[in-house]
C-alpha cells in the first residue's frame, strides 16, 4: 500500500494552528488517485502489510496505537472499523464505542472514561467517538455541561468562549502526554455531505436489515448541521497537532473513504520502524542449547 504512494496523508492532514473550514474540505473527490476494483484490492493487500506490522508493534512492545473516529451520523465510521480492522489479530486491538456518559462516569472529570480504555504498549485501540466529544456535541448542547457539576459553571451563561479554549488546551494536553510516553496518535474525521446523509438515511428507513441502525435522534441533530460544522471546524483547528494530527476524509464514497484511512495508517505505521526484537548472545545460546535438548528426545 505505502510503496507506490498512491495516497498521500499529507493531502488530507489538518495543518497544526491553521485555522480551517470545513466548506474547504471536499466531501467526495471526483478525480480519484485510484479505480475502486483496484482499490479494494490495495486496501486488502494493506491489511495483510499492516496484520504483520501489529505482529511486531506486540513484540517490540514499545508503543501503543490510537485511533481516533470522529463524524456526523451515517458517515460510515462502523463500516470503516470493519474493513480496516478485519486481518488484525483481535487480540492486540479493542474498539472502543462511547456512548452519553453514565451517572458514575460524569462524578469523574471527562478524560476518565476514555483514560482507562487507552491502548497498552504492544495494542491498538479504536475509539469510535472519543472525548472530542465533549467539545462537540457539548458545545451545540451547551446545557449538557451542566450534568458535569464543575465547580465554576452554574449557567449556560457561564460557558463562554474562554470555556471552550480552555478545554482545547486540555485536550491537547491530554494528548502530549499520551505521546511522549509512547502512544502515537490518529485523528479522523469523517467528512460526509449533508445529501449524503439524508441517502443513507432513507436508505436506512426503506432497508429492514439496517431499520437499526436509524433513530429519531439521528433526525434531531440534522437540524443542528451548521452549528456541528463550526463545532467541528473549530475543534480540529484548536487539536491538530504534530504528535496528535487530524485528518480529515472525504466521506461520500464510503469505499474511497477506507482506502485513505488505511493508507493513512500504514504509513504512520511504517514511520515507526518496528522491528522484531533481537535476543542477546547468552539468550541465543540458550535457545540453540534447548533445541538440541528437543532434538535428542526419545
Amino acid at each position: 500500500m505505502a510503496e507506490k504512494k498512491i495516497i498521500n496523508p499529507d493531502n488530507f492532514k489538518v495543518k497544526p494552528g491553521k485555522k480551517i473550514s470545513l466548506k474547504d474540505f471536499k466531501t467526495d473527490i471526483k478525480k480519484k488517485a485510484i479505480n475502486q476494483k483496484a482499490g479494494e484490492v490495495l486496501l486488502q493487500k494493506g491489511v495483510q502489510e499492516m496484520s504483520l506490522l501489529q505482529d511486531k508493534l506486540y513484540a517490540e512492545g514499545k508503543h501503543s496505537i490510537l485511533i481516533v473516529l470522529q463524524a456526523m451520523d451515517a458517515a460510515g465510521k462502523d463500516g470503516t472499523i470493519k474493513h480496516l480492522m478485519s486481518g488484525l489479530n483481535p487480540s492486540g486491538v479493542k474498539v472502543y464505542s462511547f456512548k452519553s456518559p453514565s451517572s458514575i462516569e460524569l462524578t469523574h472529570d471527562y478524560f476518565w472514561r476514555h483514560y482507562k480504555e487507552l491502548p497498552a504498549r504492544g495494542e491498538i485501540v479504536i475509539f469510535n467517538r472519543s472525548h472530542y466529544e465533549n467539545v462537540l456535541i457539548t458545545k451545540v448542547h451547551p446545557e449538557f455541561i451542566l450534568n458535569e457539576k464543575l465547580p465554576y459553571i452554574h449557567s449556560v451563561k457561564d460557558i463562554d468562549k474562554k470555556f471552550w479554549i480552555d478545554r482545547y488546551n486540555q485536550i491537547n494536553r491530554f494528548e502530549k502526554n499520551l505521546s511522549e510516553n509512547g502512544t502515537i496518535i490518529l485523528k479522523f474525521f469523517l467528512h460526509v455531505s449533508k445529501d449524503e446523509q439524508k441517502r443513507r438515511f432513507i436508505e436506512r428507513v426503506d432497508d429492514p436489515k439496517k431499520n437499526w441502525k436509524f433513530s429519531v435522534a439521528d433526525m434531531k441533530e440534522r437540524a443542528f448541521w451548521d452549528d456541528y460544522q463550526k463545532a467541528y471546524a473549530e475543534a480540529l483547528s484548536h487539536t491538530s497537532t504534530d504528535h496528535a494530527p487530524w485528518f480529515i476524509i472525504p466521506a461520500d464514497d464510503k469505499w474511497y473513504t477506507r482506502v485513505i484511512v488505511g493508507a493513512v495508517i500504514y504509513q504512520q505505521f511504517q514511520k515507526l520502524n518496528l522491528a522484531y526484537p533481537k535476543v542477546s548472545k547468552a539468550t541465543k545460546e540458550a535457545l540453540l542449547k534447548a533445541k538440541e535438548t528437543l532434538l535428542n528426545e526419545k
